[in-house]
């Protein structure tokens, strides 16, 4: 596939997309913008610049498709650089092959799944959202955009994950829950009531922290 993808942020979030999208065949080359950088290279990859210069570069055809490489800790952000650029560029979305998505389930654009991750029937993932490796989204549930699902997260049928969310390692969702926008789970976290007001939740059950 001789197609290249530009990737916002090239911090240890960024490596891990870069990685997976050519060790998986599903770009030739990968190159980066950042507004922090002051090195023209890294691990081998180019930076091209600064984003301010993304939507030049992508007019002189220097890369085919973005995707956004930023962390759970600043969902801000990663909602606003999509905002920013979903009707001007093409967003990517980059599905592990090692991944079972069932061919009714909705994966939006710029949504990345790791290795191992089972995606159930009429699932709907929303833009520009991260599931980890090897989690499991069960049936007719919703993840909403801008959010980041850790590794080894559990989430039965029926469940609706708001927009930036951040759902910790190993966490588990029973069915038919409703997760508040902006949540954020430690990792263990067992969620068996809705959560209807956002902030750090842990515990078995899951208790609100602040």
């Amino acid at each position: 596939m001789n197609k290249t993808l530009a990737i916002i942020g090239c911090g240890h979030l960024g490596m891990q997309i870069a990685h997976f999208a050519i060790t998986g065949a599903h770009y030739s080359e990968v190159v980066f913008f950042d507004d922090f950088a002051t090195n023209d290279q890294i691990n081998n990859y180019r930076i091209l610049g600064t984003t301010a210069i993304i939507e030049e570069a992508f007019n002189d055809k220097r890369f085919n498709e973005v995707i956004i490489g930023i962390g759970y800790k600043h969902p801000e952000a990663k909602k606003a650089f999509y905002e920013r650029f979903k009707k001007k560029i093409p967003f990517a979305t980059i599905i592990d092959s090692g991944c079972r998505v069932d061919p009714t389930a909705i994966i939006q654009e710029g949504t990345i799944l790791y290795p191992n991750c089972c995606i159930d029937a009429g699932v709907v993932i929303g833009n520009n959202t991260i599931v980890n490796l090897s989690c499991t989204i069960a049936h007719d549930s919703v993840i909403g955009p801008h959010s980041f699902i850790a590794p080894a997260v559990t989430i039965a049928g029926f469940v609706t994950v708001g927009e930036l969310c951040m759902i910790g390692v190993g966490t588990i969702i029973i069915d038919g829950i409703n997760i508040a926008p902006g949540t954020t789970t430690g990792g263990g976290t067992v969620v068996t009531k809705n959560i209807q007001t956002n902030g750090l939740y842990v515990g078995n059950p899951a208790r609100f922290i602040r």
